[in-house]
This record gives C-alpha cells, structure tokens and sequence, in this order.
C-alpha cells in the first residue's frame, strides 16, 4: 500500500459521526441539518434537458481536452463574468469537478524530490488540500488567519523559510467555512510572492456565484488582469457547477489560467483518465451558457441569510459572509470554548447538526483557528433553515438562564 496513505486525516465528516456516534437525538423535533455543504436547491431543468437529449453520447469516448464547444461556452463565461479574454484552446480545461481537480493538479505540480516541498494552505481550510500535498509527498505549512477580517489569511505572516521551499499555495475565496473575499491589495502580494520564489497559486472559487453584496467578488484571473498578468503565470482558477447550478452530481467544472501549467496538466489529465462524459459537456455547456437560474438561486440564498443571520446574531459570534452559503459563527463563552460539546448537546437537545470549527482547520502557529466556532450550512429550503436557527437560540438561551 501506498505509505503516505498513513498521513492523512480522517475527513471532518467522519468526525462528524463519530462524534455524534452516541449520542440519541430528541425525538420530539424532526432533524435538520446544517452540516455539509450539500446543495439542496432545484437542479435547473434546462440542465436536465441538456442530459437527456445528448444520451446518444453514451456510444463515444470523450477527449480529455473536451469539445471546442464545451471550452468556448467556459470562455465566454470568463469573459461576461469577469472581463477576461481567455484561449479556449490553450487556456482552459474541463475537470470532473473542483475536487478532482484541487487534487490531481497537485499531483502535476509538486516536485517531492526537492528537500521540503510544501504546500501552503489556508486554516481553516478545504482539506483536499492537505490531503493533495501529503499524498503527492509534500508536507503542509498552514498560514495564519485573521479573526477581525472574517478570518481572511494573512499571507505576509508566512516566513521567508517557508516561502522559499514552498511549490504550491492553495487560496478560496470566497472562502470555506468563512466567505472572506480577497481583495485586489491581497492578490498583488500573492503574486509577488510567487514571482519572487516561483510557487503556483491554486485558486478555488467555487462559491464565486452565491454572494450578497452589490459587487460581485473579485475573481484571481480578473486580479491578475487588473494588474497587467495577461499570462496569469503561475496562476490556476478552479470552479465548479455544483453551486453554482445545484448541480453537485453533476461533477462538472473547469480549470483556467496560465497555459504552460494547463499544457501539463492535460497530459497528466490523459493518463490520469479524466476525460468529461460527452452527456455531463452537454449539460455544462447549457449551464455555463444561462446566468438567469444563477440569480434566482442567489436570490434563495439572499433570502436565507437575511431572516437567519438577524436570528443568531444576539446569542453568538456571527455576520453575514461576504459570499458562499456558509455561517461561520463563533459560540458563546459559557461553552468554554468546545465547539464539539455544542454540536453534541445541540443534537441531543434539539436534534440539529452542525459541524465543530475546530474540524476544518488544523493546530498551527499555537492555536486552531476554527475551535470555539462552528460551520452552519444554509443548504436547505429557508423555513428549515429558519427553524434551525431557532433552535439555536432556544438551546443558547436554555444554556445561558
């Protein structure tokens, strides 16, 4: 077997259940959960259309590079959503999903033959990146993060030592669990910081369509653009349809950014066996092609966070995120601190789950960042969602009187 297999971490969801392993819910409220980030919101019909009627499909084995068409419609999405003029033929690649594609991208990338290959990661933090670092035989260095700027990675307080052995740095922004947005001042010392010791950025925006300001947020290929990288060296954009389009079965997403690091990773991708299924570019190229169900569901979304947030917002630590369907809420004191014992007490008393903070982050630099909060998942329809919500306050209330 594989031993790096050895040094990973069990996801946070399998902590989850472990967690809750014993613990018997109330049984006099139904349950609701808030854990993962499961998109429940309608599939748009013009998606199921697109998948039914290209069945035929199903008789050629696609190409890893997927058609010209599928590329186009990616390009032109690049080009309405951000201003950007992208080559669809050298420029853009379609991947089975973000996830598979945070991963295997690091695969490309790192070089464990040098002496301390690392990976720089936010914390908290999507733990496909730690899980891509060790198993590509990097170690991981977790970059400190900043509370008073909604936990926004404070990328200045990484050591020179660290930079100078560092190969790859993964950036979410928006950010899971927090929905911090980078600002175009964070974006240039990124990518002087990868001028100077020649990393690759790994930025992964699949939660750039669910916000709830008037701006959009800024997107790493537009920062660079804005800032006269019209090559985006050393720069790879990854996003998704699952968001998006409440499409998360669908696993269909794309890749963009600097053409040497595409070049290579289409020929790892053609080993890898990566290639999109003919029906999934159908259906993708309908999707990236209608803005129209993506600000109806940012609506829902809107909608949610507005009668939620208000509700929470006396008894804990909580704000609307800039972006994303997440609240990252800190709770209060009288439960010293121990997110795992408000998620048990909270399931057993009121038969609501919600995943502890301290999972998706790691101890570093002294602390984890994520314990004492934790991350709330407004995936369902907004009357469960409100429901929840008021449990939470009834279950705080009940702790602090």
């Amino acid at each position: 077997m594989n031993p790096l297999l050895s040094r990973l971490q069990p996801y946070p969801f399998e902590r989850l259940r472990q967690l809750h392993a014993d613990v018997t819910p109330n049984p006099a409220y139904p349950p609701i959960s808030l854990g993962i980030g499961e998109p429940r919101h309608a599939t748009p019909q013009l998606v199921k259309a697109a998948l039914t009627d290209s069945l035929s499909g199903l008789a050629s084995y696609p190409g890893t590079l997927g058609t010209p068409q599928l590329r186009q419609a990616m390009s032109d999405w690049l080009a309405r959503r951000y201003g950007l003029k992208v080559d669809p033929a050298t420029q853009i690649l379609p991947v089975n999903g973000s996830r598979e594609a945070l991963f295997s991208l690091a695969q490309t990338v790192l070089d464990a033959s040098q002496p301390g290959a690392t990976v720089v990661c936010p914390n908290p933090f999507y733990q496909i990146y730690e899980g891509a670092a060790l198993l590509a035989g990097a170690e991981t260095w977790f970059a400190p993060s900043d509370p008073a700027r909604n936990f926004a990675v404070d990328w200045a307080g990484v050591p020179e030592a660290v930079w100078a052995k560092t190969q790859l740095v993964f950036v979410c922004s928006p950010g899971n669990p927090t929905g911090a947005v980078m600002s175009l001042a964070e974006w240039e010392l990124l990518f002087k910081l990868s001028d100077r010791y020649g990393f690759v950025i790994a930025s992964d925006e699949c939660y750039s369509e669910i916000y709830f300001r008037e701006e959009a947020p800024l997107g790493g290929l537009q920062a660079a653009a804005q800032l006269g990288r019209h090559d985006f060296k050393n720069l790879i954009s990854l996003t998704s349809l699952s968001k998006r389009s409440n499409v998360p079965g669908l696993r269909s997403g794309f890749v963009a950014g600097d053409a040497a690091i595409i070049k290579s990773f289409l020929l790892y991708r053609t080993y890898h066996g990566s290639a999109m299924s003919p029906i999934v570019q159908a259906a993708s190229i309908a999707a990236w092609r209608d803005e129209q169900h993506v600000a109806e569901n940012r609506e829902l979304y809107r909608e949610k966070f507005a009668r939620v947030t208000p509700l929470l917002a006396p008894v804990m630590d909580v704000a609307l995120p800039d972006a994303g369907f997440y609240l990252w809420a800190g709770i209060p004191e009288i439960f010293k601190g121990s997110d795992t014992a408000f998620s048990r007490e909270l399931l057993a008393l009121y038969n609501v789950v919600v995943l502890p903070g301290s999972y998706l982050a790691r101890d570093a630099q002294g602390h984890n960042p994520g314990a004492g909060r934790i991350r709330m998942a407004l995936v369902a329809e907004t009357a469960e969602c409100v429901e929840a919500a008021e449990r939470i306050v009834q279950f705080i209330q009940s702790k602090v009187h």
